[in-house]
């Protein structure tokens, strides 16, 4: 019907609807195009459609094994951190240790050492004492038996009776400041 109008209208064929020969041949030509495409086209998009998916999937693939590499990469960089840490205050305690360990060791030589300084100080001391009184008791004897020849007024000059009585009364002298001492 509309051909109808559209041939009434012009008195003519249409412009716009093409001839039906035109329209066969178009549509063989489309068949073999389609052919065409689906024969050697389609199959080769086809195929880079699966080699670029092949792609895809082998790059998320390797990007998962990358992932758990680097996952077990973390986890042993994790433990050698946590060994390191580890080893790092096992090596304080061992330098503590060691450190109170020298430090106690320097104590017992300070406190032997001034243990034999205060010992040799007091051998000294005894020696010189005992120098001393040794010294003290000649003068002492000779000024008792120049006071006792000036009171009795008899010679101690004789030397085995002075030393007698010079050592009794020294004795005697040693005997009242022992009590008192203590």
């Amino acid at each position: 019907m509309v051909n109808t109008l559209i041939l009434s209208a012009e008195g003519g064929p249409s412009p716009v609807l093409p001839h039906t020969s035109e329209i066969i041949l178009g549509l063989v030509a489309f068949l073999i195009l389609l052919f065409i495409i689906s024969k050697f086209v389609a199959p080769r998009f086809e195929a880079l459609y699966a080699e670029r998916t092949a792609k895809i999937e082998g790059g998320i693939e390797k990007a998962e094994q990358a992932q758990a590499q680097a996952q077990k990469l973390l986890e042993q960089y994790k433990e050698q951190l946590a060994e390191a840490r580890a080893e790092a205050a096992r090596i304080r305690d061992d330098a503590r240790a060691e450190g109170l360990q020298i430090i106690e060791e320097l104590r017992e030589q300070a406190q032997a050492e001034s243990a034999r300084i205060v010992a040799q100080g007091q051998h000294q001391l005894d020696a010189q004492r005992a120098q001393i009184v040794a010294e003290l008791r000649a003068d002492l004897g000779r000024t008792a038996v120049e006071l006792a020849s000036k009171v009795v007024g008899e010679s101690l000059e004789d030397e085995t009776r002075r030393r007698g009585t010079v050592d009794r009364f020294l004795n005697e002298l040693d005997a009242v400041a022992a009590p008192a001492s203590k």
